[in-house]
């Protein structure tokens, strides 16, 4: 399934949809699946998944400490889908968001059509671009999974068009130059990169890195078609390791607030 149709919804509804994320197997195999779909539940449109890498070069402290203790629980890619498949029976789109060395060593192939049989959406690839892509795009085409690239701030115009066109689902904006990790403010790069891809595509634009309030949710919702959340959420977790009950009730009351915030709800 891909994600087209959450983004449609949200479109019909006058809304950015609300994007979240969470690494496979953290705090443990069960416990993440247990994460995950409080995100669901608590107002998330599309999730991601992801794979837990020991040499993580784009994320940040919190989502670094999240992976480090799902590796070292032992989780592993076949986990990774068994959490997409329980995720997938929600209804809600689930996509995998993977450095590029984990599916190269699994098997390109052989991951697309493992993804696709789990009921996952696509793929997310901050670390390959599309022109060393083909052997992804060529799998993906033939299962019909989303493939999003990323576009930034340093991305040039060429650079966008290129990866804009290889995209499907929507398109990935990384609006902080750097790693990931919850900001206090948002990026003043975010809208104008929103703005130069959305003159090379019509599929929808998410903004990621960085959000972690309902005031911030609701102002990238003004020019942008996804709210792109993973930090945030991983920290109520990571907060709350000796009482899981705890910290999915802290999550769950994040992802509500975030939640309004893409729907304008700024204050309350």
């Amino acid at each position: 399934m891909s994600v087209a149709p959450a983004f449609a919804t949200a479109r019909a509804e006058g809304r950015a949809a609300l994007v979240g994320y969470l690494p496979a197997g953290f705090p443990d195999v069960a416990g993440g699946i247990e994460a995950i779909r409080t995100l669901v539940d608590a107002g998330c449109d599309v999730i991601e998944i992801g794979l837990p890498y020991t040499d993580p070069v784009m994320d940040g402290p919190t989502i670094q400490a999240a992976a480090q203790l799902a590796l070292e629980g032992g989780v592993r890619t076949h986990d990774v889908l068994r959490t997409v498949e329980a995720v997938a029976a929600t209804g809600v789109p689930v996509l995998v968001m993977t450095y590029w060395n984990p599916i190269e060593r699994y098997g390109v192939d052989r991951f697309a059509a493992d993804l696709a049989a789990a009921g996952g959406s696509g793929l997310i690839t901050p670390d390959l671009t599309p022109d060393s892509a083909a052997e992804w795009i060529a799998a993906a085409d033939e299962r019909g999974l989303d493939k999003i690239f990323l576009v930034a701030p340093s991305s040039t115009d060429e650079r966008i068009a290129l990866t804009t066109t290889a995209c499907r689902g929507f398109v990935y904006a990384a609006a902080v130059m750097g790693v990931t990790g919850a900001r206090s403010t948002s990026s003043n790069l975010a809208e104008p990169l929103v703005a130069r891809t959305r003159r090379t595509t019509d599929l929808p634009i998410g903004v990621g890195l960085g959000v972690s309030t309902r005031a911030q949710a609701a102002e990238v919702a003004t020019y942008a078609d996804a709210v792109i959340v993973g930090s945030a959420f991983v920290r109520p977790l990571l907060d709350h390791l000796d009482d899981s009950g705890a910290g999915l009730r802290s999550l769950a009351q994040l992802t509500t607030e975030l939640a309004k915030g893409v729907r304008g709800e700024v204050d309350g």
